[in-house]
C-alpha cells in the first residue's frame, strides 16, 4: 500500500512561490494517478490539480490556471506542485491524494489514499 507525505508548505508572501512535494513509500507510485486538493480555513475542501497514472492528461482548477502546475518526477516516486504568484487566497492546508491507474480526476471521491497535508500560508 502506497504512504502519501507532502512537504514544502510554509509561510510566503504575496506574489511569491513554493513548491509542493507528494512523496511515496510503499510501492512504486508510477502507476498511480495523483489529485491536490486544498481546504482553506473554514471553507470546504477543493480540487487544485490532478496528473493521471500515465502524466498524459493533467487538470487544474480553473481560477489557477497559469499559476499552478502539476508535474510528477516517478524515478523519485514524488509528484510535484509549482505554485506561482501567490495570493492570500491561497492559504490552506493541501493535501495530495492517489490512486491506482487513475486518472487526473478533480473529484475527491476518486482517490483512496490521502496524506497528512501541508500548511500553506502567503501573507499579505
Amino acid at each position: 500500500q502506497v504512504q502519501l507525505v507532502e512537504s514544502g508548505g510554509g509561510l510566503v508572501q504575496t506574489g511569491g512561490s513554493l513548491r509542493l512535494s507528494c512523496a511515496a513509500s510503499g510501492r512504486t507510485f508510477s502507476d498511480y494517478g495523483v489529485g491536490w486538493f486544498r481546504q482553506p480555513p473554514g471553507k470546504e475542501r477543493e480540487s487544485v490539480a490532478a496528473i493521471s497514472w500515465t502524466g498524459s492528461s493533467t487538470y487544474y482548477a480553473d481560477s489557477l490556471k497559469g499559476r499552478f502546475t502539476i508535474s510528477r518526477d516517478n524515478a523519485k516516486n514524488t509528484v510535484y506542485l509549482q505554485m506561482n504568484s501567490l495570493k492570500p487566497e491561497d492559504t490552506a492546508v493541501y493535501y495530495c491524494a492517489a490512486r491506482r491507474f487513475g486518472g487526473s480526476s478533480s473529484s475527491p471521491a476518486v482517490y483512496n489514499i490521502w496524506g497528512r497535508g501541508t500548511q500553506v500560508t502567503v501573507s499579505s
